[in-house]
């Protein structure tokens, strides 16, 4: 499961589920917030920024917005919201591309740094972050906790959600630290549709890491957008990460 295969003109049309989902406002509403807030008066970069989820209502904040995209079909969605003028977007691989300018702030949100499959393409990741960064610019990083503990010996599989019409699984690989995230959608009829993308799962202490070797600090980590503790029980963090001076 190649990436710009996963993310193609089926997926980008799809993707977007306004009102609902990563686009219900309680969502949406914090995570602009508060990246608004960590940008300041500073230019922000967004790594895979996909569709423009969070980029748009970011750029409509005030905020200067460009972004990183593997995918052409996501950023062919992303233009019928907002014109290349208004976000530029260089396409590219998140743990390589360069776009021009400096920033105050780059984020990586809702998982997707887990979309790198090894270690050596995450920690590129954070040492691109860290070119685009002006002294004392910021790298935020929204990432699930992987669910290790519930998987009983011999059982490689974990049901993280399930809903009237929907039915999300995690299959674990942990001497890889792979997952593939299954979405099972489904009605009243007999059909069912599967997406699935694969990904390498990191511990809050690995990323630590890999943030130090690219001359990094861990500012802040909470449970969400919101600012909630976060404890052994979360389930996701937002991490923020300063660089540190030379």
């Amino acid at each position: 499961m190649q990436q710009d295969k996963i993310w193609d003109a089926d997926t980008a049309q799809r993707y977007d589920t306004p009102g609902t989902g990563m686009f219900a406002p309680e969502v949406l509403g914090p995570t602009v917030d508060r990246l608004a807030q960590l940008a300041g008066d500073g230019a922000a970069l967004e790594f895979a920024i996909g569709t423009g989820r969070v980029a748009v209502p970011l750029a409509e904040r005030g905020v200067s917005v460009t972004g990183i995209e593997l995918s052409l079909p996501m950023v062919e969605r992303l233009r019928t919201k907002a014109d290349e003028a208004t976000i530029p977007v260089v396409i590219g691989d998140m743990a390589t591309a360069v776009a021009p300018g400096r920033f105050s702030l780059v984020y990586l949100v809702f998982n997707t740094i887990s979309n790198l499959l090894t270690q050596d393409e995450q920690v590129q990741c954070f040492r691109n972050a860290a070119r685009h960064l002006a002294p004392g610019g910021r790298f935020v990083i929204e990432l699930w906790v992987p669910e290790l503990r519930k998987l009983p010996p011999g059982q490689e599989a974990t049901v993280w959600h399930s809903e009237p019409g929907y039915i999300g699984l995690d299959t674990y690989d942990v001497l890889r630290q792979h997952v593939v995230s299954h979405h099972f959608r489904f009605d009243e009829t007999q059909q069912a549709r599967l997406f699935r993308s694969p990904h390498r799962y990191i511990w809050p202490a690995e990323l630590d890491l890999m943030a130090r070797l690219a001359g990094f600090e861990l500012e802040t980590r909470h449970a969400d957008w919101d600012g909630s503790v976060f404890t052994a029980e979360s389930r996701s963090h937002v991490s923020v990460y300063r660089v540190l001076p030379v």
